[in-house]
């Protein structure tokens, strides 16, 4: 997402445009900004009385508050070799939360507990691979 304009900058145009010496247009032209933010940042002014831009909102809130972190706390604490789908589910069923996998993972990030990576299975089949001269040198 692209970052707001300067505080300095808006001033700059806010001020040029109460001069009144050049059009919006060319004021926009010479500060390299669009004419419609020109027109937007004036109605701010205008309507709300402000120069500078809003503060950050902070985004959208977890749905994961600090009673649903505590369980799933609790759950890793009880069986720390469970999957992340099953996370998710025993959290659902104490909690009622559903979420999405992702969540779960950024939870327990932000927990500092570790998930399992995948589902315990069968090794691969390749095996470590040793350099050629390393396999000379070992069967020697």
């Amino acid at each position: 997402m692209p970052q707001p304009y300067s505080p300095d900058l808006r001033e700059r145009v806010l001020v040029a445009c109460e001069r009144g010496d050049l059009p919006q247009v060319e004021i926009a032209r010479r500060f390299q900004v669009c004419p419609a933010t020109i027109s937007n940042w004036r109605r701010h002014e205008r309507e709300e009385g402000r120069r500078a831009p809003k503060p950050h909102s902070g985004g959208v809130p977890s749905r994961l508050d600090a009673a649903a972190l505590a369980v799933l706390r609790q759950l890793v604490i009880e069986d720390n070799d469970a999957l992340l789908r099953e996370y998710r589910e025993r959290l659902a069923e104490r909690t009622g939360v559903t979420v999405c996998l992702a969540v779960i993972c950024e939870a327990l990030k932000r927990l500092k507990l570790r998930p399992k990576k995948r589902p315990s299975g069968r090794p691969s089949r390749s095996g470590p691979r040793l350099r050629p001269s390393v396999r000379l040198t070992a069967s020697r």
